[in-house]
């Protein structure tokens, strides 16, 4: 499997569907200067086709807030990647975003977070894999895609 990060400001954004080429999807975006579920929320209805988001979790955005905005975007686009960036346990907030894009109920207490009897539905409208960044590597559960190449705001990942 490849994935491709393509870095794009907001001013950019416009541009970005005639940027991607069928040959680097799946894409995930990641926004530098602005909210990136809000930058992709705003071009709802008039991109096609399948997207992702490469989100930063901190104290501030969490794991349980990234699963609810997850769940709200992929309602909005065709959402089948999101990309968790965090500077201390990525793994954690991976698994509790993870979880919360169920239906069921989620108790689940790791260093990003302590939820007991969570529910956050409904489920999203197709899968979404949750990713996590390791290094130069993006990690979803035992699958591991490293980063194999760079061109311009592009950058690749593969197994």
């Amino acid at each position: 499997m490849r994935l491709a990060r393509l870095d794009v400001s907001l001013a950019e954004l416009s541009e970005v569907p005639t940027l991607v080429s069928d040959d680097q999807r799946p894409v995930v975006l990641r926004v530098l200067d602005a909210d990136g579920v809000i930058a992709l929320a705003s071009v709802a209805g008039r991109w096609s086709g399948s997207w992702g988001v490469w989100l930063r979790a901190d104290q501030g955005y969490g794991a349980g807030l990234i699963a609810r905005d997850v769940k709200t975007l992929s309602t909005l686009v065709e959402l089948d990647h999101v990309v968790i960036d965090a500077a201390t346990d990525a793994p954690a907030h991976a698994e509790v975003v993870r979880a919360l894009l169920s239906d069921d109920e989620v108790t689940i207490h790791n260093a990003a977070a302590r939820i007991t009897r969570a529910h956050n539905r409904p489920a999203p409208p197709r899968p979404v894999t949750v990713w996590y960044v390791d290094a130069d590597s993006l990690r979803d559960g035992e699958r591991v895609l490293r980063r194999v190449e760079r061109r311009g705001d592009v950058t690749f990942f593969s197994d």
